[in-house]
């Protein structure tokens, strides 16, 4: 298994489902973690578990979409730790609406969180890193729809094309730092956040696993164990890539012929 001992990161949206997975991951490899978020009590939470753990966590409530709260956060873990190594972008927001039902502030409250907000800090976290000529890595989670597309969340969808682009773009541009930046890519994850926001009801959630070839929707620490493994050395020659992680879902159902069993 793969170690980040003595290492610090950032873990934006830190305080449940896939970042708090996230973030507990990165505790057990041996990294000193700061979560991130809106909301202080989750954040205490995950702090109070990796210390039951032996770990080492800070929580810090931050809005990503301030720059000067991320610059603050990024701060405060340098200050904590003595150092900071890199960042999880995982903070984000959405809803499904048709399009043209879709309000400016719908869309700027999406796009701020997942697109700004994913700016917002890893610029933060690279300028930490140039500064002090140390290596980093970042992650920010996306989802397969940035390059697809999906009805009902455009804003969404745009935001995290945004990301891609920005972590393909920054992959070159900070090469020559030794900063790597790559994204994942999650299928349907059990978590709540998702769940109220894209399968609302008992009939909108067998719809989704329909969709999923592997049947099932994938755990919080399955994602997190793939973001311990893009921070570390392990992938030390990965940058610029999209990790999917989604069950087979983006590569569809069958369309031709009679139909295959599923089980």
């Amino acid at each position: 298994m793969e170690s980040l001992a003595d290492r610090a990161y950032l873990v934006t949206g830190g305080g449940t489902g896939i970042g708090a997975a996230t973030a507990l991951h990165l505790a057990r490899l041996g990294a000193s973690v700061t979560v991130v978020g809106r909301r202080k009590d989750p954040l205490d939470a995950v702090v109070a578990e990796v210390e039951r753990q032996g770990g080492k966590a800070l929580a810090h409530p931050t809005d990503v979409r301030d720059p000067e709260a991320v610059e603050a956060a990024v701060d405060a873990t340098i200050e904590k730790f003595g150092r900071i190594d890199g960042l999880v972008n995982n903070a984000a927001g959405n809803f499904v609406t048709p399009a043209e039902k879709l309000s400016p502030n719908g869309w700027r409250a999406v796009v701020d969180i997942v697109l700004n907000g994913t700016w917002n800090c890893t610029s933060a976290v690279a300028r930490r890193l140039i500064d002090a000529d140390r290596p980093g890595a970042i992650v920010s989670v996306i989802a397969t729809y940035a390059w697809t597309g999906h009805p009902g969340t455009v804003h969404s969808a745009a935001a995290k094309a945004g990301v891609v682009a920005m972590t393909r773009t920054l992959a070159v541009e900070w090469a020559k730092y030794g900063i790597r930046l790559n994204c994942i890519a999650p299928g349907p994850t059990e978590t709540d956040g998702a769940g109220g926001a894209l399968w609302a009801s008992p009939e909108d959630r067998d719809r989704v696993l329909s969709s999923v070839p592997l049947n099932r929707f994938a755990a919080p620490p399955e994602i997190g164990d793939l973001v311990g493994l893009l921070l570390s050395d392990r992938t030390a020659y990965v940058t610029g890539e999209v990790l999917t992680a989604d069950g087979g879902q983006w590569l569809g159902r069958q369309i031709y012929g009679p139909p295959l069993p599923t089980h």
